[in-house]
């Protein structure tokens, strides 16, 4: 959580602007400071330093919550703690469908599907909360270059053809889709990183990598020293920052 923005922490604009322009942004940026450091930046007192810290520190510090109240949660709407693929045996097999609030990943050989899988998933984002979608906006970050928006169409119009019935509806689905190509490790991290604001100005409800594999078999030999210190740093990241995204806003990732 220590990704989230500073904005979010309830700081001052003013204050997050004079941060901002010292590329101080988020949580873990602000912390990482020592109170001398802040002092400095912030043009404020020890004593005011001190407050900011705490109150960044609960911003970012996870909530305590029982097991009875996250039962009690997930029992009060189940329906909002999956997205159905529409796939009743898979569906069965995920005891409701992809879970919102956590990270799913899809494996298997090349050639199986899985960016088809992952084109029709972010159709069924879109729809409707009354036919079994989320009623938002998908981010969808391809690093493979496989993404396709004339089978996202031809996915919509066969699966869904009562509903997507005209040239509108499939303009106002595929405008809710934003496709990011991002081809190195680098990239994707950054990316990842700055989701947060972008996740509550678009109403995203679904974020799909297609796919981690890809970029860190380009970029990381494990034979070669070193490599596998790296390629670990670099999933242990991505993957923080993306738990910490599918349980701030219970969305699947």
């Amino acid at each position: 959580m220590a990704a989230k923005k500073l904005r979010r922490a309830r700081l001052s604009q003013e204050l997050c602007e004079r941060l901002s322009r010292h590329h101080i942004t988020t949580c873990q940026d602000f912390l990482c400071l020592s109170l001398l450091e802040l002092m400095k930046v912030t043009g404020q007192s020890y004593y005011d330093v001190q407050k900011l810290l705490c109150k960044v520190s609960r911003a970012c510090a996870p909530k305590m919550q029982t097991a009875y109240e996250m039962k009690l949660r997930k029992s009060a709407n189940p329906s909002s703690a999956f997205l159905s693929t529409t796939l009743h045996s898979l569906d069965k097999v995920l005891h409701g469908g992809v879970p919102c609030g956590s990270l799913t990943e899809i494996t298997s050989p090349p050639g199986c599907g899985k960016t088809q899988f992952c084109i029709m998933v972010s159709v069924l984002a879109t729809l409707p909360i009354s036919m079994g979608g989320l009623d938002g906006a998908v981010i969808y970050i391809d690093t493979e270059s496989a993404f396709s928006a004339e089978r996202l169409i031809e996915i919509a119009g066969n699966r869904f053809p009562t509903y997507f019935d005209s040239d509108e509806k499939l303009s106002c689905m595929t405008s809710s889709i934003h496709l990011y190509r991002e081809l190195t490790c680098g990239s994707v991290l950054k990316r990842i990183m700055s989701l947060e604001e972008e996740i509550i100005s678009k109403k995203v409800k679904l974020i799909i990598i297609d796919s981690v594999a890809s970029v860190v078999r380009k970029e990381f030999d494990t034979k070669l020293q070193g490599n596998l210190a790296e390629r670990s740093n670099f999933l242990a990241r991505g993957a923080s920052v993306l738990k910490y995204l599918a349980e701030e806003f219970s969305i699947p990732v």
